[in-house]
C-alpha cells in the first residue's frame, strides 16, 4: 500500500501586468499635481503645446532615460514618446477639467505615490555606494553551498490537477491504495472528475533545503497531495537525478545574489539608525504588537515550492524559500 503526503500551499497571484498599470497610472496623477495650480514656464526647450501647456526637451528626455532607447532608435522613438507626451497632457488636462484631481481617493494615491517615490530616491542615494561582491565571496558562497551547486539534484514529477472541491476522503483513499498516479487517473475517470496532467522539474538550488530534504527521503513512485488555493495537486515523484552546476556557470547568479543580500542589509541597517534616532508613537495599543492578517499570512505562508519555485538554479530562490518555511510532507 502507497501512502501519500500532504502539503499546504499558498499562492500570491502574479499581478505584473496590473502593477504596471497602477504605476503608469500613480505617475500621470503625480504629473497632474505639480501642473495643478501651477502654470509656471517649464524648464529646457519647448517642444509642442498643449492648450498653453508647453513639453519640454526635458521631459522628452526624461521619457528616453526610462525607456532605455538605444542610440540608434533615437530617432523615431523620440517622435513616438512626444506623441505619447501629448497624449498624457491631453489626458490630464481632461481629468483636470473634471476635477478628478481633486477627488479624496486620487489625492490619496498621489500623495503615497509621492511619498514612495521620495522615500526610493533616499534610499538609492544612501545605498549608491555599495560594493558588488568580490569574485573570493562568489567562490565562498559557491563552496559553502554544494547542495545548490555541485551536489544538485533534479527531482521529475508527473502530477493531476484538480478542483480543491472535488478532494474528498475517497479519493484519499484511492490515492493510498494506488501503486502510480496512472491509477489515481483511472479512479478519477470512473468518478468522472475533471483533471489535467502535467509534467515538472524542480531542483535542490529552487527548494528550500528540508523540502529537498524530503522529496530526496522518497521512493521513486510515491505519492503525495500538494493544495494550491482552488487547485490541488496529486503528485508521482518520477526521479531523482544528479544536476551539478559549474561556478562559471553559477557565478553570475551568485554574485547578483549577493549583491541583493548586500543592498536589503544596508537598507535595513539605515532603516534600523532612522528608528532609533526617531520620537515614533503608537496610538492604536491594541494593534502595535500585531500586524494585519494579510501580512501575518504572508511572512508565515508555508512553501510548496515544488510548483512555484523557479527553474533556474537562482541561490536567492532558495534562500527565500529557506526563510518563509516548509510546509513539509509528512
Amino acid at each position: 500500500m502507497n501512502h501519500f503526503h500532504t502539503a499546504r500551499l499558498t499562492m500570491r497571484k502574479p499581478a505584473h501586468a496590473t502593477r504596471l498599470l497602477c504605476i503608469g497610472m500613480v505617475l500621470v496623477a503625480v504629473a497632474g499635481l505639480s501642473a495643478c495650480g501651477n502654470k509656471e514656464k517649464k524648464p529646457g526647450q519647448a517642444l509642442a503645446s498643449v492648450n498653453g501647456e508647453e513639453i519640454t526637451v526635458l521631459q522628452l528626455n526624461e521619457e528616453m532615460q526610462r525607456a532605455n532607447v538605444q542610440a540608434a532608435q533615437q530617432e523615431v522613438a523620440s517622435k513616438q514618446l512626444l506623441e505619447s507626451l501629448i497624449d498624457r497632457q491631453l489626458l490630464q488636462n481632461a481629468a483636470t477639467s473634471d476635477k478628478i484631481d481633486r477627488d479624496p481617493k486620487v489625492v490619496q494615491s498621489i500623495e503615497r505615490a509621492k511619498s514612495l517615490i521620495i522615500a526610493q530616491a533616499y534610499m538609492q542615494k544612501r545605498l549608491g555606494n555599495i560594493s558588488r561582491p568580490t569574485k573570493a565571496e562568489v567562490e565562498d558562497y559557491f563552496n559553502k553551498n554544494p547542495q545548490f551547486f555541485l551536489q544538485r539534484k533534479q527531482f521529475d514529477m508527473k502530477e493531476l490537477v484538480i478542483a480543491t472541491t472535488d478532494m474528498n476522503d475517497q479519493l484519499k483513499a484511492a490515492m493510498d491504495a494506488a501503486k502510480s498516479l496512472d491509477d489515481v487517473a483511472a479512479w478519477l475517470d470512473t468518478n468522472k472528475i475533471k483533471y489535467g496532467r502535467t509534467q515538472l522539474s524542480r531542483t535542490s538550488a529552487d527548494l528550500a533545503p528540508e523540502l529537498s530534504a524530503k522529496l530526496l527521503s522518497m521512493p521513486k513512485g510515491q505519492l503525495f497531495i500538494i493544495r494550491e488555493g482552488d487547485r490541488t495537486l496529486l503528485i508521482s515523484l518520477a526521479d531523482i537525478r544528479d544536476n551539478p552546476v559549474g561556478l562559471v556557470a553559477a557565478a553570475p547568479q551568485i554574485e547578483q545574489f549577493l549583491f541583493n543580500k548586500k543592498n536589503k542589509e544596508a537598507a535595513d541597517a539605515e532603516l534600523k539608525q532612522l528608528r532609533a534616532t526617531a520620537k515614533i508613537e503608537y496610538f492604536n495599543k491594541s494593534g502595535e504588537a500585531k500586524p494585519p492578517a494579510s501580512a501575518t499570512a504572508a511572512a508565515s505562508a508555508p512553501v510548496a515550492s515544488v510548483t512555484v519555485a523557479p527553474p533556474a538554479p537562482e541561490p536567492a530562490a532558495a534562500a527565500t524559500a529557506n526563510e518563509r518555511g516548509v510546509a513539509g510532507l509528512k
